[in-house]
């Protein structure tokens, strides 16, 4: 019954930062073990994680985008937020949140939203 969706502008110029917040219901960001993870997938390509924030509130980020990403958690409203900084337009994909456990040393993601489609452009 946990559900995740996700919310923000879809259009970002270049330069400015990209914010997205995913808003997880029926379930807690505080449930044991569990990774709370941002994702996107650009025109043609292959779905990337961008990075994560567990349940004890440690974060982590992909290397190729580390250097522009923060992820944060509001858990009084049972929410993570994405930001990405100085976006250009190789940044235009379809972002989604997702959750999950560690399985055999890898997430094992049992809860996904729709995706949200973000466009970088002046």
């Amino acid at each position: 019954q946990v559900q995740l969706q996700e919310s923000g502008p879809g259009l970002v110029k270049p330069s400015e930062t990209l914010s997205l917040t995913c808003t997880v219901s029926g379930g807690s960001l505080l449930n044991n073990d569990y990774y709370w993870s941002w994702f996107r997938r650009p025109p043609g390509e292959e779905e990337l994680l961008i990075g994560y924030i567990t349940y004890m509130g440690n974060t982590a980020y992909s290397s190729s985008l580390k250097s522009r990403t923060s992820i944060s958690r509001d858990t009084s409203k049972n929410q993570f937020t994405l930001q990405l900084s100085s976006v250009t337009p190789e940044d235009t994909a379809v972002y989604r949140c997702a959750g999950g456990k560690i399985v055999r040393g890898q997430i094992k993601y049992d809860y996904w939203g729709q995706g949200t489609q973000v466009t970088v452009s002046s």
